[in-house]
């Protein structure tokens, strides 16, 4: 079934070719079949040439990606938050890729795509620094791919910019998780194994001092923070069914701190509804038998709504 396209919104103008195309050979036999087919087209926008059926391949291939990535980043049932920043640089090698096509009209409409795509996500300014803290909390990219893809998508002065100031807030967030020295020293002291005597202790902790003393003599004071020795250890392996909610899970002992953050930035959906949804809840809400309504009112019912 051909679904109807609709000027002001681009995924359905996908579906509407992505079903289009597949009768390319349907519209060919309709002339056989009725013999003022033809006629009737071209008091419109004409018969479909070749030419019009290419286009409508390329245009159906470049919105296809668009469309994918609005799926994978719009559920709710999984984490998106690690993969927002993975997605946004996709899109941006496609529409630089796109730049240099030699159809002019979707170089025109690349380099139009490619000014707005700038405006909003060119600058780290204007960017919210948790999508890409969920980025290096994903055991698969870290820092070093950030860096990288970083790298690729602007200049290396800028990216080394953006890396810096990453890095500050990412400390900066990691200290504010960071339980209090007295927390930790009554969490170490918590009974987990049967009483030793009195004796028995003095020489368990004489033993550990002298451990102590004898480890920072040879290496001195280890200053490695939880972080750190997060960042350092090498990147997991690029996989389709990587559970990261069970990788923290089980890794939660080695990263007690880190796990709390990953626990709620992960959390966090990059959206909780389809796009569209946005522009068709106003006539829902405030019809042509409520348009007296306050503003307040109006934003209690859409939130109630999305909830119920």
């Amino acid at each position: 079934m051909l679904c109807l396209d609709v000027c002001t919104r681009w995924n359905l103008t996908y579906l509407m070719l992505d079903t289009a195309q597949n009768f390319e050979r349907a519209f060919e036999r309709f002339e056989e079949q009725d013999t003022n087919f033809r006629a009737e087209l071209e008091r419109g926008e004409g018969w479909p040439s070749v030419d019009d059926w290419d286009n409508v391949r390329n245009l159906r291939d470049f919105l296809e990606h668009f469309y994918e990535v609005t799926l994978r980043i719009s559920g709710t049932s999984y984490v998106t938050s690690n993969n927002f920043f993975d997605e946004l640089s996709e899109i941006d090698i496609l529409l630089r890729d796109a730049q240099l096509k030699s159809n002019v009209d979707f170089s025109v409409m690349a380099i139009k795509m490619k000014e707005k795509y700038d405006k909003y996500w060119g600058d780290i300014d204007k960017m919210n620094l948790l999508m890409f803290v969920a980025c290096i909390l994903d055991p698969r990219q870290k820092l070093k791919y950030l860096k990288f893809a970083l790298s690729e998508m602007s200049s290396s002065e800028k990216a080394c910019e953006m890396m810096q100031k990453l890095k500050e807030s990412l400390y900066e967030l990691f200290d504010e998780y960071k339980p209090p020295l007295h927390s930790t020293c009554s969490q170490l002291s918590v009974p987990t194994h049967v009483f030793l005597g009195e004796p028995q202790q003095k020489m368990k902790r004489r033993m550990q001092a002298l451990y102590k003393k004898r480890e920072l003599e040879i290496c001195g004071e280890d200053k490695t923070s939880e972080l750190d020795k997060y960042l350092a250890e090498a990147n997991e392996e690029f996989v389709e069914d990587f559970e990261i909610l069970l990788w923290w899970k089980v890794n939660s002992p080695r990263f007690p701190t880190l796990s709390k953050m990953a626990r709620d930035v992960l959390a966090i959906p990059v959206s909780t509804v389809a796009s569209e949804s946005a522009f068709s809840t106003r006539g829902r809400v405030l019809d042509q038998y409520r348009s007296s309504l306050t503003p307040k009112s109006v934003q209690a019912l859409a939130c109630t709504q999305d909830w119920i």
